[in-house]
């Protein structure tokens, strides 16, 4: 008798998409029921090669998959779920409280900045809130996050900067119920895993630089096509595919919230010709760097009432 085929396990950008990370923020913040409701409260198994999730949930009742592992909780507590690792969720109908969602590179600048209190990130874990103090500090600091998120002001991006650092702080402090030591093996990640983060690390130091698929497998000791590889295994994209999004992700960012001219945007991420630069950028998002501009001011005072949009 032949054995069944399991389905692999799907990687997203963001539950149920694919398409690129649609902010030019290095964040995302909605609330629990914003996007569970919509899979009727279930969000299955499923991965990201490069967002790292903190759900704080204020009240109500989870059943969390990580890694294959099986967990019955009950609000209030937080839940980290870095890159790679695969997760799942039923959440009860009266769940309360929200998921604030970091793309790679802010990970990356917090383990910088941080160090050792940011090590917290690399770990899928849960942490329960107790005593009552502890849950105050944490719902009150997500809270301002989520209005920060939501309200566009001036120094917005610094204030939000400085709120994920201080979530950050606020998990390491935490005396946490830590998955690795009721489930030893769960972070024993394997080489794969730790080459394509050693992969993502190189992309975050040189993108403007723009190397080579072949000069980044080099610096990884392995071949491009082996690199090509272990990105399509593990992220569902090519190597080239995941410099490319690191370099539109930064283009949207100086674009929406610098005044750099077109030309000076292109040079500062490694293209010798704006023309080369117009054309990757309307290839990818189909705009001109110039229209996506424009249309990112004038949805500004409609960010405030826009829908969530990670999970």
């Amino acid at each position: 008798m032949s054995r069944p085929v399991q389905a692999p396990v799907p990687v997203f950008k963001l539950y149920g998409e694919t398409h690129h990370w649609p902010t030019p923020d290095l964040l995302h913040c909605e609330s629990i029921p914003e996007r569970s409701r919509l899979h009727d409260w279930h969000i299955r198994p499923h991965r990201h090669a490069d967002l790292v999730h903190v759900l704080h949930i204020a009240s109500g009742q989870v059943e969390l998959e990580l890694e294959g592992t099986q967990h019955a909780l009950q609000g209030p507590l937080v839940i980290v779920v870095p890159a790679l690792t695969i997760h799942g969720f039923r959440f009860s109908q009266d769940i309360e409280g929200h998921i604030v969602t970091l793309a790679q590179p802010l990970a990356e600048q917090l383990g910088q900045r941080l160090e050792e209190q940011a090590s917290v990130l690399r770990h899928a874990e849960y942490h329960r809130l107790e005593p009552p103090r502890k849950a105050r500090r944490l719902a009150t600091l997500v809270e301002q996050i989520d209005a920060e998120y939501r309200q566009p002001a001036p120094g917005r991006e610094r204030m939000l900067d400085a709120l994920v650092q201080a979530l950050a702080v606020e998990l390491s402090r935490l005396d946490s119920h830590r998955l690795h030591d009721s489930a030893p093996g769960l972070h024993q990640r394997d080489r794969g895993h730790e080459r394509l983060a050693s992969f993502q690390a190189l992309i975050e130091a040189q993108y403007r630089q723009q190397p080579s698929i072949e000069r980044f497998a080099e610096q990884l000791g392995m071949s491009s096509a082996h690199l090509n590889a272990l990105c399509r295994r593990l992220a569902d994209r090519s190597a080239l595919q995941l410099l490319h999004e690191r370099l539109l992700l930064e283009a949207k960012r100086q674009l929406t919230y610098t005044n750099m001219t077109i030309s000076q945007v292109a040079d500062s991420l490694g293209f010798s010709e704006p023309a080369y630069f117009t054309r990757f950028f309307k290839r990818n998002t189909g705009f001109s760097p110039r229209d996506f501009r424009l249309r990112q001011h004038a949805a500004e005072p409609q960010k405030q009432d826009a829908p969530g949009q990670a999970s």
